[in-house]
């Protein structure tokens, strides 16, 4: 059997926020164990897992079930041409399934993923589970939490970053004058933190590169300011948050450098994520009260109306189809 591990690769600056993050975990394949995600889920209220792809293809070739699990997203699949394009999509969604099913206590299969403006993935009927996912070259990581947003990025620690060519567009005044002084591999190293860090904190947000990375900015990600990944600056270097959001950078596989965005608030902070547990009961019971009304209206009205016109008869079946309205963008 294939086992499930906290990567001992992987590295963090500092234990303050890092208690906020879960640490990375590596899933192997469908059949590891998932109980360290779970512990995950309960110990931070976050969940981060990565794989390689080729680990999960042949499940994503083999298995008689994958139509179910793509759900939706099987025509996709079906008419991606590129073979390794379609199975890293294949296993990036099956990823994200399993691991947002061992938070729910449901099967994969039950799980549909759909997708907003942007591209960015949600569970249906469960938005206060939040989901955020990458891949690059084999590695696919996937983020899931349920206290507020969350995004995540990943990049080969071996990626050229050039000072001179992406500085201006990259970095704050802060950033530039902290990066100057460094020899050219530290600066290259501490561009590409930076590089994830600003990616997973846009993907959480929802804005992905439409937020100018020379807005915002991180302080550097040492032991003395408790944040393992830096601290949410201004463009100017002033810290930008007041502690609702937390920032971790590791390394995974010993080649890759993945790093996390969290917000602490913003979706209510469930602690119960059974698939029963992260439905608002107060949500369901006012739309059931509407819908009580809206019946008694309209068979007050039948006197002067002759009956109802069955155009406008209400079909609590459209309820189910539609699911309730995302929390969060």
């Amino acid at each position: 059997m294939r086992t499930t591990r906290t990567s001992p690769e992987a590295t963090t600056q500092a234990s303050g926020a890092a208690a906020r993050i879960g640490p990375p975990i590596h899933v192997s394949g469908p059949d590891a164990p998932w109980h360290r995600v779970r512990e995950s889920m309960g110990r931070h209220g976050n969940a981060v897992v990565h794989a390689t792809w080729g680990e999960w293809l042949t499940a994503a070739v083999a298995d008689p079930g994958l139509r179910r699990l793509l759900g939706r997203d099987w025509q996709r699949y079906r008419s991606t041409g590129d073979p390794a394009v379609r199975f890293r999509f294949a296993v990036s969604r099956l990823v994200t399934k399993f691991t947002a099913a061992v938070a729910l206590h449901v099967e994969p299969a039950e799980l549909e993923l759909a997708y907003k403006i942007g591209g960015r993935p949600y569970l249906r009927g469960f938005d206060q589970l939040d989901v955020s996912l990458t891949h690059t070259d084999d590695l696919i990581a996937v983020v899931i939490s349920r206290d507020g947003r969350i995004g995540v990025d990943a990049e080969p620690v071996d990626r050229p970053m050039s000072y001179e060519l992406l500085h201006g567009h990259v970095l704050t005044a802060a950033e530039r004058a902290a990066l100057a002084p460094l020899p050219p591999d530290e600066r290259a190293a501490e561009m590409l933190r930076l590089w994830t860090l600003k990616e997973a904190y846009t993907k959480a947000l929802g804005q992905g590169l439409r937020l100018g990375f020379t807005e915002f900015g991180f302080g550097p990600g040492d032991g003395e300011s408790h944040t393992p990944g830096g601290e949410l600056h201004t463009p100017d270097g002033r810290p930008a948050a007041r502690g609702e959001w937390s920032f971790a950078t590791h390394r995974v596989l010993g080649r890759y450098l993945l790093s996390v965005a969290r917000q602490d608030t913003g979706l209510g902070g469930c602690r119960d994520t059974t698939a029963r547990g992260m439905l608002d009961e107060g949500l369901v019971a006012a739309v059931a009260e509407r819908l009580a009304e809206g019946v008694a209206e309209r068979v007050a009205e039948r006197p002067r109306q002759g009956g109802l016109d069955s155009r406008s008869q209400v079909r609590p079946g459209r309820l189910e189809e539609s699911g309730a309205p995302p929390t969060h963008g």
